[in-house]
């Protein structure tokens, strides 16, 4: 549960109370692509993690899951931040938290209904568009997303070593499997600061995108993919990647097997060789759920 960092503070995100409280803590919008947009919009506080903003995410979220129209889920923040860490009071009271108060904190109230992996149990695929720093929390919701873009010169941070806290919520599950362990080692023991252009290199994001750019680039991509690949070929896929990284070869193997026969035997795959020899793009039908 690692504190929003006042490290990535931005004076010109502060806006008034009265005005904050007026915001949606996370917009929503269903584009007619099939693309699903989830916004987090508590700018004054750096997108922080927790109240408003954690129960309207998980609102969205299962919301998104369960509409058959949408096929595909995008999540980015609005202001300078993704999302600096969990919210424990204002980035203004930091500084005052004491060992009494932290006692305090109910952690599960903090992080609210699920654990950040509970992205990668979703039927759909969920693509980040990391539009400014992340940090904490918030890296840990970023790396349960499936694919990752991001703002070029985006602040990335583990940051728990630095608050006296520990790898959170499935962190040190996700991190060695996309960077390795030798990187994943450096980035949550040494909570140093990197940048969107090392992410990338590292593997942590698909691309580096321009600021201004960001959310076009990330829609595109997730509108092709709403476009042309199976609602069914993709529930089961992302079942198989997060089921089979712990699982031996052969058994992952044998599985896949069934799992093949099982599709050949949907209306999907008749439509994705008939387009494919048609050269049309494919019609799948929507997800059942």
């Amino acid at each position: 549960m690692s504190v929003a960092d006042d490290s990535f503070a931005d004076d010109s995100a502060v806006a008034s109370p009265e005005e904050a409280g007026k915001r949606q803590a996370v917009l929503y919008e269903v584009r007619d692509s099939g693309v699903a947009v989830l916004t987090f919009n508590r700018p004054e506080r750096m997108n922080a993690w927790g109240g408003a903003l954690a129960s309207g995410f998980y609102a969205h979220i299962e919301a998104a899951e369960a509409d058959p129209a949408v096929r595909v889920i995008v999540i980015t923040g609005t202001g300078r931040a993704f999302c600096a860490g969990a919210d424990m009071g204002g980035l203004n009271t930091i500084s005052a938290v004491t060992v009494e108060s932290a006692n305090k904190t109910d952690v599960s109230a903090l992080v609210a209904e699920k654990h950040p992996y509970f992205l990668t149990q979703l039927s759909k695929p969920v693509i980040a568009a990391i539009n400014g720093s992340v940090a904490g929390m918030g890296l840990s919701q970023a790396l349960m997303a499936d694919i990752r873009f991001a703002a070029a010169g985006a602040k990335f941070t583990t940051s728990f070593a630095r608050r006296g806290l520990i790898a959170e919520y499935g962190i040190s599950w996700i991190l060695p499997r996309l960077v390795g362990w030798g990187v994943a080692a450096d980035l949550l023991l040494s909570g140093r600061t990197f940048f969107a252009e090392e992410a990338a290199q590292l593997g942590l994001v698909k691309e580096v995108v321009p600021p201004q750019d960001l959310l076009d680039r990330t829609l595109a991509y997730a509108e092709e993919m709403a476009a042309n690949c199976a609602p069914s070929s993709l529930a089961v896929m992302k079942r198989q990647l997060y089921a089979d990284a712990d699982m031996a070869i052969v058994e992952t193997s044998n599985k896949a097997e069934k799992l093949m026969h099982d599709s050949m035997q949907r209306p999907d795959f008749i439509e994705g060789i008939t387009a494919f020899f048609e050269k049309r793009s494919p019609n799948f039908p929507p997800l059942s759920v």
